[in-house]
């Protein structure tokens, strides 16, 4: 199936694998890129010899395209754009809306860039910039989510823009890939669903939680950094909605001590990252280290498989998916799925 997508980034199947802290590493990745769909390695999680290293990694183990995820607000985002080009990579997302002067220097060197946005008016911003493309993730999206489902989101974008849409927030199969293309979308990006493969490097205990979840079990808060959270309920989140300040602030500080010890960042740092988090709210103390440590708190359940001190992000389609395939028997059904779906289309008589 060639799409705008397909085309510009060279894979063979309309569908990305989004850049997941801690979960997209090159395993995941390179089986993502094998099956023919675009993998995105997730860089925020890794300090930049890290980066390096995996994206090495992938390239031994794959020959096809796939992306790196950086976070535009880093300090060292620079650092890690070199890298990118350096090692040709040959497509550069980003999970908030990198500068005009960044989307050039990536695309003088030849890396498609596709920001991700959660509005039409910032998927305008960065279209104006020069964005090749832009992935744009309805309230149904797993993490930091809005509250605009994708069903109405996306058609917006799509007519706002005439830079290539890639729908995200809610998609699992190849009947939602055929209605992303119905509204216009070149494809879809999909996090929970690539998290639930055998090729995940998840334990399996964390995969069995998001296995025996309902819908229902699938909620946002704002409790983790102040800002909207799309993850399973667990008695930890419960705990961080009903905790007071202080005892919020102090287990803050326990885990922002232990990802500081992890990412080698300095205290300085680490607070700098969780303010510029903060998107212009007005964050509690706590609720600022809360943001600038989130990371901890995933590596908890994503790494080391504890689900009760970690918090598990998760689009509401984990109330949905019942297995674990392999990358390449995900998207060779998502794709058997849509030609069914597209068969199965009335034609209306000419």
């Amino acid at each position: 199936m060639r799409t705008p997508l397909t085309e510009l980034t060279g894979v063979r199947h309309p569908i990305v694998q989004t850049g997941m802290g801690w979960v997209a590493g090159p395993r995941l990745v390179s089986a993502t890129a094998n099956a023919g769909a675009l993998g995105v390695l997730a860089s925020a999680t890794m300090t930049v010899d890290e980066l390096r290293a995996a994206v090495r990694e992938v390239r031994s183990r794959t020959d096809r395209p796939f992306g790196v995820n950086l976070r535009a607000d880093a300090g060292d985002a620079r650092e890690r754009v070199r890298i990118i080009v350096d090692e040709g990579v040959r497509v550069a997302s980003f999970a908030l809306a990198p500068s005009r002067d960044l989307i050039a220097e990536l695309k003088d060197a030849g890396v498609v860039v596709i920001p991700s946005v959660g509005a039409r008016r910032h998927a305008e911003k960065v279209a104006g910039w020069g964005a090749d493309a832009v992935l744009v993730q309805g309230g149904e999206g797993g993490g930091h989510t809005g509250e605009v489902a994708t069903s109405v989101l996306l058609p917006q974008v799509v007519d706002a823009v005439d830079i290539p849409v890639i729908a995200a927030g809610g998609f699992h199969d190849g009947r939602g890939l055929v209605a992303a293309l119905a509204h216009g979308a070149a494809g879809i990006a999909m996090g929970t669903r690539f998290l639930l493969t055998s090729d995940s490097t998840v334990p399996d205990a964390v995969k069995a939680r998001y296995l025996a979840a309902t819908v229902k079990d699938v909620t946002v808060t704002t409790a983790v950094d102040g800002l909207p959270h799309r993850m399973l309920r667990t008695d930890l989140v419960a705990s961080l909605e009903h905790a007071g300040r202080v005892r919020s602030l102090a287990r803050a500080l326990r885990r922002a001590a232990g990802f500081r010890r992890i990412s080698g960042l300095s205290w300085p740092a680490m607070i700098r990252d969780g303010l510029a988090m903060r998107h212009g709210k007005d964050l509690s103390w706590s609720q600022v280290l809360l943001a600038a440590n989130t990371p901890m708190l995933l590596r908890a359940s994503m790494v080391e498989g504890r689900t009760d001190l970690g918090i598990m992000a998760a689009g509401q389609v984990a109330g949905v998916i019942e297995d674990l395939p392999s990358c390449q028997e995900l998207v060779t059904r998502i794709m058997t799925e849509a030609a069914q779906a597209l068969r199965a289309l009335p034609h209306p008589e000419e």
